[in-house]
């Protein structure tokens, strides 16, 4: 299976604490890979690597490209990040914040696409007036999610989509992203705490520790690995 995204040797680093040292990764387009491990082991700092947003070494390439650093850039080639934290926009509407995700493009058909968001997510229509700082804290994360899709990338990058939610909530958007990779096609790259959401959803898992792949290999490899059920699944 051809790789849309090439991570090789790549390092990266906050000033004077080397972050990533000598990261390999392979995304397979059309398919969910997970980037897995405790705080601190570089798994943010692996998405930053790719969307540029932080110093770093090593090749990364994109669709058999390389693939230039620096946020615009990144997006331009198609690919949307959705940080930690969700990030909206909170003083602008529902409809203000999808029609931002949608700056990169030069077609017209934005409107539609707000509309096929709403197949994923119901309640963006309706509410496409409201401020998104008035919206809860899965519904910020939706619509993190869906002002990302407004670009219509060809890879989508989360970090920590579970953080701070609840259990309901984060199973939802799995769900979703699990069915826009089924009936989209869409090449998904997430880093995730919670181990077993990330392992149910993903084809293939990297574990990262201070800074470096420990282990890699499919789901359901992983999931019968004894040290990974110890460490992070929790039994």
């Amino acid at each position: 299976m051809t790789a849309l995204l090439e991570l090789r040797k790549v390092q990266a680093r906050y000033g004077p604490v080397q972050a990533l040292r000598g990261v390999n990764i392979d995304v397979p387009e059309g398919t969910v890979v997970a980037v897995l491990g405790a705080n601190g082991a570089g798994k943010t700092t692996t998405l930053r690597a790719v969307s540029g947003t932080v110093k770093r070494d090593g090749e990364i390439t994109f669709a058999g490209k390389p693939l230039r650093s620096g946020p615009e850039a990144v997006a331009k080639a198609g690919i949307a990040h959705v940080p930690e934290g969700r990030g909206t926009f909170t003083d602008l509407s529902v409809t203000e914040n999808l029609r931002l995700g949608a700056y990169t493009r030069r077609d017209r058909s934005v409107k539609a696409d707000i509309e096929r968001m709403a197949t994923y997510f119901p309640w963006i229509l309706d509410r496409g007036d409201q401020r998104a700082g008035t919206l809860s804290g899965g519904e910020q994360q939706m619509l993190a999610l869906a002002r990302a899709l407004m670009g219509r990338p060809r890879l989508l990058m989360l970090d920590e989509p579970s953080l701070g939610l609840a259990p309901l909530i984060v199973r939802e958007i799995f769900r979703i992203v699990r069915e826009l990779n089924e009936k989209e096609g869409l090449t998904v790259l997430v880093v995730e705490q919670d181990a077993r959401i990330a392992l149910d959803s993903a084809a293939t898992a990297y574990v990262l520790e201070v800074g470096t792949v420990a282990l890699s290999g499919t789901s359901a490899e992983l999931k019968g690995d004894e040290a990974v059920r110890r460490s992070y699944l929790g039994y």
